[in-house]
């Protein structure tokens, strides 16, 4: 196997060659081959080749090919498999790796297609009034930068490091150029090939990098660029102070590995669920990927008078892992993902162990890449600081006793920086304290009890929907969070102008804004007819005591402001006044249309708001105007291919008063197919 550079549209076949070895068994896997790269002319071939091509497209349609690609490549997720075991991961470790990182792309793919514009551009937020006469408005929208973003992976999560950033980067609309740890790179690089083999990724979209040092690679990035690492604090500081990052202000996020923690709650006691639960995590977090996580539970914080419970308890357990080939189903725990890398491991643990006890570890395991657990215990974690500043990148973690809760909080923030704390508590007070009081020190936050064990996707864990990086000694980056992963790749750019002029460049509705009244009921046109600020205007109804009567027999609403003429003069309205939803009722008799038609149906309402009082005697009237528009994916179990509109309503008075306002959103028929139709 040739793990070869993507460049230009090329794979680069000739270079220097170095063999990728297994860390299982020390036998060669592949060969890297470094070739001779053009690095400026790969950020080039990106800005002005795939760039454009994905700015064509929207959102929501960069979005559709990330989700393709998720399910091609999850069909050969075998394939996969089976070079992971050469890193040293187990199925189980492979799964975080391989499945995890596939189902990121497939989260993050849905959470851009339901909560970002299905615009090539994402309008971000509310209008916001800059003028007394509303006529000077403002309003965020988040742009693709015309750069490149380059992404930089660490060794131990191949897989899931590179879609995790490729996928948001691409529905941005940035084309990117991905550089994997030379370590494990034959996995990412099979993943990649069968991204440009998939068909599905505009040409100049992505790059690959097979090589140990990506040479003069950050000489050649503008300010439209960026950057983002993940590894060690040290190489990311490093590179972070590259002098041309710096001159041209290229954001660059670092996520780096850290000193994460877990706290056992001072309320937990042996014979408590919540204290089984956090042994488990604890030892699942020393074992899972042999320990290279960067999510890992390094320091294990736990009461003063439970030292010898937990070390006991965490003894039983690890004496269970099985180490050995990672291929093996009874193996527990693979090797280290090389022999270097256990060589590191080993120079970092011992500088841990020669300032803590150590009470568990096996021994005479040490051969090759493979290694055992090992626990340290520092006595005195307040005043220790090396058991907060080092990180033995491996199986180990050490045991922290603490006094009361204000130490325990001090412990956990020692280390200046964590991508991740966990707290297991049965106390909600103490699960109140403790995480407001580490909350400014942690990136993510996991509150565990019996409650909610059972569904807990575990400490180390990131998930696609939560943010991902952490301050101070993580890096003080941030990646992931949803729709927030897309937006990291954008540029936000705040307008301002009139509400028509905003209305035209953004291409949603803008309150005030001028409307062109419609020919044709909007609700008798096809998706692809109706145009953003088209309008209908309403007949009017002037509501009676009746109506009110008769709606509160109907609804079962007989609010005394409605029926009691005494109590509601001392009301906030003076007088009896309608229902606000019979006011929501009345408007949308005025503005459905009856026949059968394009619209399909209305499935929901938002943003209400009952803005004045509407009295008997008074004539309402309601304007329908199209707001904004979403192509919908047409499944397999759909009759018929649809689109979302939102309809913005507002409801007036005989003064024109506005008495009401709300967005409904409808299901409409498109004539026209798409390629992402599934049909």
């Amino acid at each position: 196997m040739k793990v070869t550079s993507y460049a230009k549209g090329n794979w680069i076949e000739k270079g220097k060659e170095t063999d990728l070895i297994s860390a299982v068994n020390g036998k060669k896997v592949a060969t890297l081959i470094e070739g001779n790269l053009d690095y400026k002319g790969m950020c080039e071939y990106a800005r002005t080749v795939g760039g454009p091509k994905l700015r064509e497209m929207t959102i929501h349609q960069r979005a559709f090919k990330i989700k393709f690609l998720g399910q091609y490549l999850m069909k050969h997720k075998e394939e996969f498999y089976e070079l992971s075991t050469h890193t040293g991961a187990t199925r189980r470790d492979s799964w975080i790796d391989i499945e995890g990182g596939i189902g990121s792309i497939f989260t993050l793919s849905s959470k851009a297609r339901i909560e970002l514009s299905d615009l090539p551009f994402h309008v971000e937020g509310g209008v916001e009034r800059l003028s007394r006469g509303g006529t000077f408005i403002g309003q965020h929208i988040c742009v693709p930068k015309h750069g490149v973003a380059v992404h930089i992976n660490a060794f131990n999560f191949p897989v899931w490091g590179m879609l995790e950033k490729f996928a948001p980067a691409f529905i941005a609309g940035v084309p990117s150029i991905i550089k994997p740890s030379p370590m494990g790179s034959f996995l990412a690089h099979a993943v990649f090939k069968k991204m440009i083999e998939s068909g599905l990724l505009p040409e100049g979209s992505v790059q690959f990098i097979a090589a140990d040092i990506p040479g003069d690679l950050l000489d050649h990035l503008k300010s439209q660029d960026s950057v983002s690492f993940t590894g060690s604090a040290f190489t990311g500081r490093k590179l972070k102070a590259h002098p041309n990052i710096i001159q041209n202000s290229i954001p660059f996020n670092l996520e780096a590995d850290s000193l994460n923690c877990s706290i056992l709650g001072p309320d937990v006691t042996p014979d408590m669920e919540e204290f089984g639960l956090f042994v488990k995590e604890v030892a699942n977090e020393m074992t899972v990927k042999t320990g290279q996580k960067c999510t890992a539970i390094r320091r294990t914080i736990i009461p003063k008078d439970l030292v010898d419970d937990v070390a006991e308890a965490l003894k039983i357990r690890l004496q269970k892992t099985t180490i050995g080939d990672p291929a093996s189903e009874d193996t527990r725990m693979g090797p280290l993902a090389s022999s270097e890398q256990a060589t590191r491991f080993g120079e970092q643990l011992q500088k841990l162990i020669d300032v803590t006890d150590t009470i568990y570890t096996t021994g005479g395991d040490e051969k090759d890449a493979f290694t055992s657990p090992k626990v340290l215990l520092c006595k005195t974690p307040v005043t220790v600081d090396e058991v907060h500043t080092i990180e033995a990148f491996g199986p180990v973690t050490t045991l922290l006793p603490y006094e009361n809760i204000d130490e325990a909080i001090t412990i956990a923030n020692k280390a200046d920086g964590s991508l991740v704390g966990s707290l297991f508590t049965n106390d909600d007070d103490v699960a109140r304290v403790i995480t407001l009081g580490c909350a400014p020190y942690h990136g993510r936050f996991m509150i565990i009890n019996r409650h909610s064990a059972k569904e807990s996707t575990g400490h180390g864990s990131p998930m696609p929907h939560m943010v991902h990086g952490g301050p101070g000694h993580a890096g003080g980056g941030e990646e992931l969070g949803g729709a927030r992963a897309v937006l990291h790749n954008m540029q936000r750019v705040a307008l301002q102008g009139s509400p028509t002029t905003i209305m035209n460049i953004v291409q949603q509705y803008v309150k005030g804004a001028e409307t062109k009244e419609s020919e044709v009921h909007p609700f008798k046109k096809y998706f692809e007819d109706l145009t953003v600020g088209e309008a209908l205007t309403t007949h009017r109804r002037t509501v009676t005591e009746a109506d009110i009567v008769n709606f509160g027999g109907l609804s079962g609403d007989h609010f005394y402001a409605h029926f009691d003429d005494v109590a509601a003069k001392d009301s906030l309205f003076g007088k009896r006044v309608a229902h606000g939803y019979f006011v929501l009722s009345a408007a949308a008799g005025m503005f459905v249309h009856p026949a059968p038609g394009p619209v399909m149906l209305n499935y929901g309402l938002e943003d209400l708001r009952f803005v004045a009082p509407v009295y008997p005697g008074d004539t309402i009237q309601a304007k329908l105007i199209v707001k904004k528009k979403t192509v919908r994916q047409k499944r397999e179990t759909d009759k018929e291919p649809y689109g979302m509109v939102w309809f913005d309503v507002q409801v007036t008075n005989q003064n024109e008063e506005l008495v009401a306002e709300y967005t409904i959103l409808t299901l409409v028929k498109r004539q026209n197919r798409l390629d992402m139709d599934l049909d």
